[in-house]
């Protein structure tokens, strides 16, 4: 699976379960659709350091990392190529 995949499925899985099959486009601002808030990022990088082995350190839970699935995924990807 990709990147954008997994975080699709943690974000319907542990976060916004209420979406059911509703298709997400990855530019969609998830915060402003009200799809996630801000204990739903702390869900979220809990999440998302369990699946791909990474640390969120404090000063990046900022909402530009999490607005979006496409921000999210080049927000992990930068993480784990510097890992």
């Amino acid at each position: 699976m990709s990147i954008l995949n997994d975080l699709e499925k943690i974000l319907r899985t542990d976060v916004a379960a209420d979406l059911g099959t509703q298709p997400l486009d990855s530019e969609e601002d998830l915060i402003e659709l009200g799809i996630i808030d801000s204990l739903g990022i702390m869900k979220l990088i809990v999440s998302i350091e369990e699946t791909f082995g990474i640390k969120v350190n404090d000063e990046e839970i900022v909402p530009e990392n999490f607005q979006t699935l496409n921000s999210m995924t080049k927000f992990v990807e930068q993480k784990m190529k510097n890992k």
